[in-house]
């Protein structure tokens, strides 16, 4: 018998589903979730509880990676949503972000934005716009652009929301500190550390007033300007800032919690970056256990961890071992996003790389030549990242030729 086995009403399914997903027991809350949306469906009526089962449960599917599983439950939910109040309402419009959201984790891109259009669209039409509304479904395009280098079209987006939310909450509202970070993050992506930095400082100070330092949404914060003053070169700080995060986290969350684990990545990465193998590699190891047994062995949360302890061993020279843990990697993600996820162009690229360390040019340029082909096709050919492909693959064209002036011949990988 389960913990739950004793709830009948649809009402406390869902609060004892929900409670079940907020902790992390994925399985115990898909049962209640399920038994949920079996009571909503013997009512007969598509009425808002079915639209919530729907959506609850393919949440806690898109969660754990099984986006195939997902998107029927979404689709639902919508069509369920616009036949009962019509395609402009507000509930048609929270459907439509589920939906652009789970389309966006796959890679597929072309779906998204129409999506989110719609979606503001509806708000915007309305007598008086929910103002929150506006601004979240603003933030979700401009980030959308942001992952797509469209950094441009991003920024105005991403201000506007921003004073949308001041204008409606105050400047000291935690969701303000939320779009404050979205906005550096953008600063960030393009190399802007000075002008992103004060953001994240003016967003972790609104965490703290109103939560307390030792909160995990500050940790969360804190974190955030860790990793910048990583990528700053700014170590000691870094460290400080990412031991603080994972203290906090380690306290309220504990030991197991996918946040500890992301707090583990990233002190990882900073030991990673000065060149402190040992320190990296154990905590890549430790992560790499709790992901394992939190999502099992094939989520991308795996493939992310593999693929960085595999560049790790790369940077020590450590080929052999470097190399099935980049194809183990590659394999996770084509299984969970797709063959021509951006993703799996980005495994791939890490793969050509380290054939080229190796001399197997041969080897690497069939995976350039694939990766520039899965990008080229899903993000378009002036994305950011088909440039950087490109880039490496002309490189790798100019140490062939050099290699066939020299006169020995690569050495191409039997597979």
């Amino acid at each position: 018998m389960t913990n739950h086995e004793h709830e009948t009403s649809w009402e406390s399914l869902i609060r004892a589903g929900n409670k079940d997903y907020n902790q992390g027991r994925y399985a115990e809350a898909e049962e209640v979730f399920q038994r949920a949306l079996a009571l909503a469906e013997a009512s007969g009526v598509n009425d808002l509880r079915l639209v919530i089962s729907l959506n609850n449960l393919a949440e806690l599917y898109r969660v754990q990676g099984w986006y195939a599983e997902a998107e029927p439950l979404y689709k639902r939910a919508l069509a369920v949503s616009e036949k009962s109040l019509g395609p402009d309402h507000e509930q048609v419009a929270a459907c439509l972000m589920h939906l652009a959201a789970l389309y966006r984790v796959q890679g597929m891109y072309n779906e998204v934005e129409p999506l989110y259009r719609r979606v503001l669209s509806i708000y915007e039409r309305q007598a008086n716009p929910d103002q929150l509304s506006v601004a979240n479904c603003l933030h979700a395009l401009a980030d959308f652009f942001r992952a797509q280098g469209k950094f441009a079209q991003a920024e105005p987006i991403f201000r506007r929301a921003l004073s949308l939310k001041e204008n409606r909450l105050g400047p000291g509202h935690p969701s303000v500190a939320s779009s404050l970070n979205n906005l550096a993050m953008l600063y960030r992506a393009q190399g802007k550390y000075a002008q992103a930095q004060p953001l994240q400082e003016r967003a972790l100070r609104i965490m703290e007033a109103e939560l307390g330092a030792d909160h995990a949404s500050v940790a969360t914060e804190v974190n955030d300007l860790a990793e910048l003053h990583r990528l700053q070169g700014n170590w000691a700080e870094a460290e400080h800032l990412h031991r603080q995060a994972l203290r906090i986290r380690e306290q309220v969350l504990g030991p197991g919690h996918p946040s500890t684990a992301s707090s583990l990545s990233q002190l990882a990465l900073l030991y990673h970056a000065q060149g402190k193998y040992d320190e990296a590699e154990a905590h890549y190891q430790r992560l790499l256990a709790i992901r394992e047994k939190d999502w099992g062995p094939e989520h991308p949360f795996v493939a992310e961890t593999l693929s960085n302890l595999a560049s790790l061993y790369e940077d020590d020279s450590r080929y052999i071992d470097a190399e099935p843990l980049y194809w183990r990697a590659l394999s996770i993600i084509e299984k969970t996003s797709g063959p021509e996820h951006p993703d799996v162009a980005r495994r791939l690229n890490s793969l050509a790389g380290l054939y080229i360390e190796q001399g197997k040019f041969s080897e690497a340029e069939r995976l350039y030549q694939w990766a520039l082909g899965i990008l080229e096709k899903t993000l378009g050919p002036e994305h950011p990242d088909v440039a950087a492909s490109l880039k490496k693959y002309a490189a790798l064209q100019e140490k062939r030729a050099k290699r066939r002036e020299a006169g020995p011949t690569d050495i191409i990988w039997s597979g």
